[in-house]
């Protein structure tokens, strides 16, 4: 049975490899967060390798064996289940082999069954000697699996019950809309006894004037029951509403929370596609929920009075309802794994239209717009199917629900018409038969919606909660190490690097900096230079907290930089980056962005040091005028030295520049870096630089290749020892031979 193994879906397109250990861990017995595992697999923007697999796999008790092996082997020697590399971009596990058949469970797509043939086409990746020859990752547990103490998954099991911690604050709300759903209940439940009594009555003893207070009662009821409703649905509106912010404030709080390496490893489309989950979250907490409430009362009291009516009526409905409930519940799991894979195409969708806008110039530029253009489509075509696969899937069960629903309401018309004939009910008990009959099929229809939307609300949850368990930059260091952590910073602002080395995507991954001993001097210039992909701009984001070394320390004043939050370090950092951005807002906003309320004399004092005041003033709306993505476009020099008004400013201990003139002309440049040079008196500073004129004048001039350092000293020194930064600098700086 396909059933047998215990499948786990990855959350987005880089989650197979984590998710295949996953499914492999609970196979024998041993329950494991996604966020666990992905830490230990060192999954980066790319995803992961089999070593990084390999490395969680073995923190966690699994001995492993990476191989490359014909498949004739693969198949009848490889023991089960293994995780294999598929289609040379994913991974997946094979489970079980029997006959001609292979059992996998691919995270992105569930658990399928391929024949041997399908199978090798996909696990393949070269031929030899006649052979195909695949890629398979084995595991088995060792005595350590378990008796280390697992990571449980419970955030996701409490999922639903913290979401309902949001309708606390709304008590008032919710006992406003109880009392409507109580009164329009009743006042439905009235109606079909002034039906009944129309006919029995009314008509029977032809009495007109009672057919008319009938009749005005009905009316009097009906215009209740609609300003019940419109109340209803008008605090359903503010409830949801407020709901819907509060989530998606918790969410993006907790995403500014998260350290800034998350970022490199998360693509813009798929977190703009669990914000918009969250819509789904809300409906489920706002209507769904509510609606149940509203829909379980109307069912007890006109499940009452139908029993009350007619018990073999009662007993008909509810065996029909209970079909109909079970046939629509068989296609919930095939409509998840659509949902699922739907996720991953808008998700993509999300990236191609950002790069499509943000790459229009490039793109014309480079004439592929056809190309660009057919790589959007080709996404459309898999969304379409899809959708397709959503609607067909939706026809089969309408179908059905409509073939039990109307066979149903056709058996009760029979048997209330045989009661009538039978005399053992009324004709006007028959319409109120009737009437009830329509009023207990909203509740059904109801819960089998509130199915669909508590699965779409958990699968979204299961989306958003990976954000929401993730730790806190401040707590990445480890729950002991955090409680170390302070706000104060030391006295002394020289920065000491001890033995620091740096690698990216955990231990398999080439090292971007090795064993780095370097002092910062408090007060000094010191510049950092060389050849691209040396490791300068690491080394940057290392001392701004960005990350934090595999190996050595990073300190200031005799304390460990790990051990000051990060928060407070880089309040006190002014940074240039390359590419830093600018915000859709007013250039003096962009400038002051650390404060509430600008401060004009820091204002001006900044875009003087910046040599940018001419140009700001020269506009019609000065430190008005708006800029970014929704205002006036700048040039690469006027952003470049508005970034550098920012960081001036912040007034910062620290100022760290990457490569920020690089855009600038040489007459700029010269004026920048004079009005630079008197601000940095006092202040510790790093500057990266490509163009050496700027770093010429530094106090020191640390030379790194390979990511080690090489060189070190002035520019006089280094330029006399005629070594790697003599022939940096010689073509620039025209020295000669």
């Amino acid at each position: 049975m396909l059933g047998t193994f215990r499948f786990f879906r990855q959350y987005d397109q880089m989650d197979c490899g984590p998710t295949c250990l996953r499914m492999i861990a609970k196979h024998y017995g041993r329950n494991y967060s996604l966020q666990f595992l992905r830490a230990r697999a060192f999954l980066g923007r790319e995803g992961v390798s089999l070593l990084g697999i390999s490395s969680a796999a073995e923190e966690i008790g699994f001995r492993t064996l990476g191989i490359k092996l014909p498949f004739e082997k693969f198949i009848n020697e490889a023991p089960v289940p293994n995780i294999v590399h598929w289609n040379q971009n994913h991974f997946v596990v094979v489970y079980k082999i029997k006959g001609k058949n292979v059992f996998v469970a691919d995270p992105a797509n569930g658990l399928l069954k391929y024949t041997q043939e399908e199978f090798r086409k996909s696990w393949a990746l070269s031929v030899e000697n006649g052979n195909h020859i695949g890629v398979a990752l084995l595991l088995e547990p060792s005595p350590a699996f378990y008796e280390l103490d697992a990571e449980e998954d419970t955030p996701q099991k409490k999922g639903l019950s913290k979401l309902l911690t949001y309708l606390r604050n709304y008590r008032k709300f919710i006992v406003q809309l109880l009392l409507g759903l109580i009164l329009g209940s009743i006042i439905q439940l009235i109606l079909p006894f002034l039906t009944q009594s129309i006919v029995d009555v009314g008509i029977n003893t032809q009495n007109i004037n009672f057919i008319y207070l009938i009749l005005a009662g009905q009316l009097m009821l009906f215009f209740s029951r609609t300003a019940v409703d419109f109340l209803r649905r008008w605090i359903l509106m503010h409830l949801s509403t407020r709901i819907n912010i509060s989530l998606i404030s918790d969410f993006l709080m907790k995403m500014m929370k998260l350290p800034i390496s998350f970022f490199d490893s998360k693509m813009v489309g798929d977190l703009l596609q669990r914000i918009d989950d969250h819509s789904r979250v809300e409906q489920f907490l706002s209507s769904s929920s509510l609606n149940i409430l509203f829909s379980a009362f109307n069912l007890l009291i006109f499940g009452t009075v139908l029993a009350f009516y007619n018990v073999p009526v009662f007993f008909t409905f509810f065996g029909f309802s209970t079909i109909y409930i079970v046939y629509v519940l068989l296609f919930l799991k095939k409509r998840a794994a659509i949902d699922y894979k739907r996720f991953a195409q808008l998700s993509n969708n999300q990236n191609s239209l950002i790069q499509l806008i943000h790459g229009m110039q490039e793109i014309k530029l480079n004439n592929c717009e056809t190309q660009k253009r057919w790589e959007w489509e080709r996404i459309q075509a898999k969304i379409f199917r899809l959708n397709v696969d959503s609607v067909k899937l939706l026809q089969y069960q309408d179908a059905g629900s409509l073939f039990i629903n109307e066979l149903k309401n056709i058996l009760i018309t029979f048997m209330t018409a045989l009661a009538v004939i039978e005399g053992n009910m009324t004709l006007g008990m028959m319409l109120a038969v009737q009437y009830i009959i329509g009023q207990l099929n909203s509740p059904i229809n109801e819960f089998v919606n509130f199915m669909r939307h508590l699965q779409d609300a958990r699968i979204s949850l299961d989306r958003i909660g990976e954000i929401h368990t993730m730790e806190n930059e401040e707590d990445a260091v480890g729950s002991e190490d955090a409680m170390l952590q302070t706000n104060l910073l030391p006295q002394s602002k020289t920065i000491i690097l001890n033995q620091v080395s740096f690698q990216y995507d955990g231990p398999h991954s080439p090292r971007i900096l090795e064993s780095i001993d370097l002092i910062i001097p408090e007060g000094k210039v010191t510049a950092i230079v060389g050849t691209s992909g040396s490791g300068k701009t690491t080394l940057m984001k290392l001392l701004l907290k960005f990350y934090n070394p595999v190996s050595g320390s990073i300190s200031s004043g005799g304390s460990n930089l790990q051990y000051i939050s990060a928060a407070a370090w880089r309040r006190q950092c002014g940074v240039v980056m390359q590419d830093g951005y600018i915000f859709s807002d007013t250039i003096a906003r962009n400038i002051g962005l650390s404060d509430e309320t600008i401060d004009h004399a820091k204002l001006l004092h900044a875009v003087k040091v910046a040599n940018i005041q001419d140009f700001i003033e020269s506009l019609p709306l000065g430190y008005n005028t708006k800029i970014g993505s929704n205002g006036i476009g700048l040039s690469q020099g006027q952003k470049q030295r508005l970034l550098i008004a920012r960081a001036v400013y912040k007034n910062p201990d620290f100022i760290v520049l990457d490569e920020a003139t690089s855009a600038l002309d040489a007459n700029n440049e010269k004026i920048i870096m004079e009005n630079l040079n008197e601000f940095f008196k006092g202040r510790t500073v790093v500057v990266i630089a490509h163009r050496l004129s700027t770093v010429k004048n530094a106090d020191q001039i640390v030379v790194l290749e390979k990511g080690r350092i090489v060189e070190g000293g002035t520019h006089e020194d280094l330029t006399k020892t005629r070594g790697i930064y003599f022939n940096l600098v010689k073509n620039q700086l025209e020295l000669g031979n």
